[in-house]
């Protein structure tokens, strides 16, 4: 069951020139389905990512920051190699060992070094990575590299995915139009410490180096950081964008006029594909966009709607269509603004005044909050009364079907 969630078209992918992608069936954890994908840039391309910050990070997730780390004295990063059905993480040495050989197989494919290349896995977390699977699997993967292959790049990084997340965009610019395409993946283990998924953005506009990687980290903070689903960070949650420069678009500082096309365009598309994993939330039946205005500053605007977006009371309240909203109000409470002034806060549920400075809004009818409840998109506003700030986040609500999904996980 998805929210108000279209399947991507395979014809309005566009592809991204500098850009492949092969895909394989390694039959990790099922067989007869794609779960490798093989990714490849061309020469002189710029990469940056974000990673999770949990502290039991996956094994490919190390081996990918000491990649980048190193990125300049072995090379400039050439490819990405992804599984699923196998999240690598929670595996000690051995997990280390089966991702730089993954690396060093693919490598071998490519005829670059190991360290050109950065791993992801995706999947089930404290069982051993089936390296010789993977191995056997690249060749194929390899041998169907092409720029026209988002579809089913999409299909090949799902895990509890109902359906693969792919969108894509053109914009003008200045200097020329630009491609944008990304995919992601994700539905459960979603919550706001990073990307909590694994997405890859592509564009054909060039950055200079250095300029890409603050850019990476505020698209993230706006778009795959402003959603939650179950409040867990995974192991394994990494954001990459890859900008080929294959396009007459070269932007050198942050005044270049493109910058600010090309950075809202991306962070759009990002936004895009991050509410994707909402709508696709594990048993979702409502997608939620909570809104935080008023705040003395952006963080205390987060930490409010992180902390309603997050709470299961409020979510089951959502599923059941039961506005039962001092929920909501006990989240704000608890939020963590210690000298919140509740008798400044206002409360609206959709187009319903709820409640108002601090309490009941005495004109508030049950029965118009029930009307709104009963919608599958629904907006929380909440304004602190304290500033000028403002924070939004994405969420759905919580359901029997959830429960159900990850008790089944690994059957």
């Amino acid at each position: 069951m998805t929210v108000n969630l279209p399947l991507p078209q395979k014809a309005d992918l566009k592809p991204v020139k500098g850009f492949e992608m092969g895909i394989a069936q390694a039959g990790i954890k099922k067989v007869n389905r794609k779960d490798l994908l093989v990714m490849t840039l061309a020469p002189g391309s710029q990469l940056a990512g974000v990673f999770t910050l949990n502290r039991f990070c996956a094994a490919p997730v190390q081996v990918c920051r000491e990649h980048l780390a190193q990125e300049g004295s072995n090379g400039e990063i050439r490819a990405l190699v992804v599984n699923t059905g196998n999240a690598n993480a929670g595996t000690g040495e051995s997990g280390m060992k089966h991702a730089l050989e993954t690396c060093a197989a693919l490598a071998k494919e490519l005829k670059i070094n190991p360290e050109q290349i950065l791993p992801f896995s995706t999947g089930v977390i404290l069982e051993p990575l089936p390296i010789e699977k993977i191995i056997s699997a690249l060749p194929e993967a390899v041998s169907n590299l092409d720029e026209d292959n988002w579809f089913d790049a999409a299909q090949a990084i799902m895990t509890t995915d109902t359906q693969p997340k792919a969108t894509s965009m053109m914009v003008s610019t200045p200097a020329g139009p630009v491609v944008i395409t990304g995919i992601c993946k994700g539905a459960g283990m979603i919550h706001p410490n990073m990307a909590t998924m694994l997405g890859f953005i592509a564009t054909d506009a060039g950055f200079a180096p250095g300029l890409l990687g603050k850019l990476t980290r505020e698209i993230a903070d706006l778009s795959f950081n402003a959603i939650t689903i179950d409040g867990d960070t995974s192991t394994n949650d990494s954001f990459i964008i890859i900008a080929t420069g294959q396009s007459a678009v070269k932007i050198q500082t942050v005044t270049d006029p493109s910058y600010a096309v090309v950075r809202d365009a991306l962070i759009t598309l990002a936004r895009k594909l991050a509410q994707m994993i909402v709508r696709d939330g594990e048993g979702a039946t409502k997608f939620i966009t909570i809104e935080v205005l008023g705040g003395k500053n952006q963080e205390e605007c987060r930490l409010v709607a992180k902390a309603v977006a997050h709470s299961p009371l409020v979510k089951t309240a959502f599923f059941a269509s039961d506005p039962n909203l001092g929920r909501i109000l006990a989240a704000i409470g608890y939020a963590g603004i210690t000298d919140l002034d509740v008798s400044h806060v206002q409360m609206w549920l959709g187009d319903v005044w709820v409640a108002k400075d601090g309490g009941r809004n005495l004109s508030y009818q049950e029965a118009d909050g029930q009307r709104v409840m009963q919608a599958q998109e629904i907006t929380v506003k909440i304004d602190l009364g304290r500033g000028n700030a403002t924070q939004t986040m994405w969420t759905c609500d919580l359901s029997h079907e959830y429960v159900s999904i990850n008790a089944d996980y690994r059957s």
